[in-house]
């Protein structure tokens, strides 16, 4: 992997009211505060309006003490420490984590592992940087490659199958989307982020169509957290079925035509269980591109698009999965139709 150069960033801004520190977290909101007040874990920044304000570090460490406090360790005796300190108690905890070149912290128990390649040396030493985190999911990213630019991405070997590819470019236009288009393909990548300064419409379009994550500059670390975060799988579970995902969503499977089909077959299983779940998989399908596209779009509320967009696409691959068992019980065949080929007549002779 080639080494990067950290770039230093405002980790401590307050972005948090402890409501939210608490979801994020895992942490009740009595809790943070007999933490903060009794053990003074905490000291956070007020608002014009006296609201205490929590940094994006209080968050990761708020989660921190959630995980060593369940482990058994005193809050007492941990509640002082820094983020770091924490962190080192937490690989000790957990030795097979990997604690080098990661985005976020060691993986929990039932957690995933992700590869990430960065094209840019810049983005690079952002993501990899102490500072900064994942908000959510149990998930540790850690970045397998690093290119200097797209040029050096076409050439180079990877050296192990990245699942996750973030593109940092100055000007995204047609000639730099082709070039994305064919990096994609060529590395068979499941999900990609692209970074852009200066962009043409069309080519930005095109891409979000392909289903590529594309968000404008400037970006703060909680939104490009946020981007990386809602292709994560949320539900890491193996043990529903014959279901065993993978660490990210997985592309959609069945088209509309198809769930249309299967939804209006008749069958003998009770309360007509391909009609709903052929229906419910539609509506998911249709939420998660929504979340996407409120993603792509706006930075308001991004955290909670990119929660959003995670779930829905988790819950959409599972139930495709049920989909595929009751289409085996019921004898159901999921192929895709071939499309319709419209022949032209023959030209009148003579």
């Amino acid at each position: 992997m080639i080494q990067t150069k950290t770039t230093p960033v405002d980790s401590q801004a307050p972005h948090y009211r402890i409501g939210a520190v608490a979801k994020l977290s895992g942490v009740p909101v009595t809790t943070l505060r007999v933490w903060e007040i009794r053990y003074a874990a905490f000291t956070p920044s007020k608002s014009d309006g006296q609201h205490r304000l929590y940094s994006q570090a209080d968050v990761l460490k708020a989660g921190q003490l959630k995980q060593l406090s369940d482990a058994g360790h005193g809050i007492s005796a941990i509640a002082h420490l820094d983020t770091a300190s924490l962190r080192r108690l937490l690989l000790q905890q957990h030795p097979t984590a990997t604690a080098t070149a990661m985005v976020g912290e060691p993986v929990p128990p039932g957690g995933r592992k992700v590869a990430m390649a960065v094209v840019g040396r810049a983005m690079a030493s952002r993501v990899t940087a102490p500072q900064f985190t994942l908000q959510f999911l149990t998930h540790s990213i850690e970045v397998s490659d690093v290119f200097e630019d797209l040029a050096h991405a076409a050439q180079a070997a990877s050296s192990e199958q990245p699942q996750i590819l973030l593109i940092k470019v100055s000007t995204l236009n047609d000639n730099t989307r082709a070039q994305i288009e064919n990096l994609v393909a060529r590395q068979r990548i499941l999900q990609t982020i692209v970074i852009y300064n200066y962009g043409q419409l069309v080519a930005v379009e095109a891409l979000k169509v392909s289903g590529l994550l594309v968000r404008r500059e400037p970006l703060s670390d909680p939104e490009l957290s946020d981007l990386i975060s809602s292709v994560l799988l949320v539900d890491a579970a193996s043990s529903v079925g014959a279901f065993n995902p993978t660490a990210l969503i997985p592309a959609r499977k069945y088209s509309d035509a198809t769930l249309r089909r299967v939804a209006g077959i008749s069958t003998n299983v009770l309360c007509e269980c391909p009609r709903h779940v052929a229906e419910l998989i539609g509506q998911l399908a249709n939420f998660e591109q929504y979340s996407q596209e409120c993603l792509n779009n706006s930075t308001k509320d991004a955290h909670l698009h990119a929660y959003l967009r995670a779930v829905s696409g988790s819950a959409r691959a599972m139930f495709e999965r049920a989909l595929e068992i009751v289409a085996v019980h019921e004898g159901i065949s999921l192929a895709e139709a071939a499309p319709e080929v419209v022949k032209a007549p023959f030209p009148p002779k003579g």
